[in-house]
């Protein structure tokens, strides 16, 4: 995640912090900081006499945050390096949030002021406190890997998700889930004895094991319990049911497995348009016949009937038809037919692509497909031409003859037009159909390539 006001240049620098890739929100180039809080009151000065507030929010792995308490009076600011107190040792964070704003982070986590979840911080990290941090760091992915094999080995129904070191690499803890009760005493031995280190099992569930994995949601965007999401309420399949969704699992369930958080988002903006609305189990009662609800569009004011009988036929109403029918049966008295109803409805017209833009097909510039098929249709016909005059060698014979015979019963009729032609001397300056017809004939017989000389044509006239 990265704050609102940031932009990358050409050289990489965001726009809005100009801190070379470090924002100021600590948010830049680092998924796994999640919540964090931009501290908008970091360039005022406090009232005279008041102190600063010495609780600080120092941030861990994965999001992880807890509040400590300066009591050395140290010069701590945001984004610095602190060595902090832990059980056992000193583990390692980064100062998250300062001053007023604490109050209310702790407020929103029902964290008094004395109470024994604050510890210390000992000191800003040095140089070697760091150096082991990393190291303990780049040890995670591969104490994973031989975690899963050693639970593989024994056998247990779990499933490690994720493995945190402390900050002074002497412990580690392992987050998994499972279904059912565990007794993982062995599992504790084999991994002190693996890796030296202290070992410290904590189960964490479905929607946990998402947000500290993170990932992509069926929306395209990063998943609302991995960037801002921290309290998982109950989701139940009531609130699919008042969104009109279909009850399929594979839709309504989530990466976790379980059903999706936003369910709740909007429950709250359907049960307000909703509550105009008639009851699914009511029956309306027409001239035609009792007819049942179907379906219904929430934001349109749409609703679909059937009658009892012919449950085919669907009938679109809008809200005021059908609290018009509940007031009329309230009456004892029927309605019109659902068809009279429909026919009042006026549906949208809904604007297309082509007619909202004005452009073409979405497909224009596709390479269109070629056809075989007049290929093949072509070769088919010549296979069976060639098949039948080999079966038939005379048939191919008069075929041969027939263009033969027509030629000599085509000079004659030239023959026999060219003289009315040349006769009829009132005619030549105003030429007829029948001799514009016989001077394309002349045209198109002159650049036949099988034409006879002219000499011949005139020898024979």
């Amino acid at each position: 995640m990265a704050c609102g006001s940031c932009g990358t240049t050409v050289n990489g620098v965001p726009r809005g912090c100009k801190s070379n890739g470090n924002c100021g929100t600590g948010t830049c180039g680092s998924g796994s900081e999640k919540l964090a809080v931009f501290d908008w009151l970091s360039n005022m000065t406090l009232p005279s006499g008041q102190e600063r507030f010495d609780i600080f929010e120092v941030r861990f792995k994965n999001g992880r945050k807890h509040f400590y308490r300066n009591a050395e009076n140290l010069t701590i600011s945001m984004g610095d390096v602190v060595a902090v107190e832990s059980s056992p040792g000193h583990d390692i964070g980064v100062v998250s949030l300062a001053g007023e704003l604490v109050k209310v982070q702790m407020k929103k986590r029902n964290i008094t002021l004395d109470s024994d979840e604050i510890k210390k911080i000992y000191r800003k990290a040095t140089q070697k406190d760091i150096d082991i941090w990393q190291a303990a760091r780049d040890k995670e992915e591969e104490t994973q890997r031989k975690g899963r094999e050693i639970l593989g080995r024994l056998g247990l129904q779990m499933k490690l998700s994720d493995v945190e070191y402390q900050g002074d690499g002497n412990k580690a803890t392992f987050y998994y889930t499972a279904e059912t009760r565990v007794d993982f005493r062995q599992l504790i031995r084999d991994l002190a004895s693996a890796f030296s280190v202290r070992v410290e099992m904590k189960q964490v569930g479905a929607r946990q094991e998402a947000a500290r994995l993170g990932g992509v949601g069926s929306c395209g965007r990063e998943l609302c319990c991995s960037t801002w999401l921290t309290d998982f309420r109950k989701v139940t399949t009531s609130a699919a049911r008042y969104q009109q969704l279909s009850l399929n699992p594979l839709k309504l369930a989530g990466q976790c497995g379980k059903l999706k958080c936003c369910l709740n988002f909007e429950l709250d903006s359907y049960l307000d348009a909703l509550k105009p609305f008639p009851k699914q189990e009511l029956v309306l009662k027409t001239e035609k016949g009792e007819a049942i609800f179907v379906k219904m569009d929430i934001f349109k004011n749409f609703l679909w009937y059937t009658y009892k009988e012919e449950s085919s036929k669907w009938f679109r109403l809008t809200l005021e038809h059908v609290l018009e029918i509940i007031e009329l049966n309230k009456n004892n008295e029927k309605s019109a037919s659902l068809e009279e109803y429909e026919s009042e409805v006026e549906i949208p017209v809904k604007v297309s692509f082509e007619d909202a833009v004005g452009e073409d097909s979405l497909t224009r510039f596709d390479v269109p497909i070629k056809s075989n098929r007049r290929k093949k249709s072509k070769k088919k016909f010549t296979e069976v031409a060639e098949k039948s005059t080999v079966e038939n060698p005379q048939k191919q014979g008069n075929q041969q003859r027939k263009p033969q015979a027509q030629k000599p019963q085509q000079q004659p009729q030239k023959q026999a037009q060219k003289p009315t032609s040349v006769n009829n001397q009132e005619n030549v300056n105003q030429p007829n159909a029948t001799t514009q017809n016989t001077n394309k004939k002349r045209y198109n017989n002159r650049n036949r390539k099988n034409r006879k000389p002219k000499n011949d044509s005139n020898s024979q006239s």
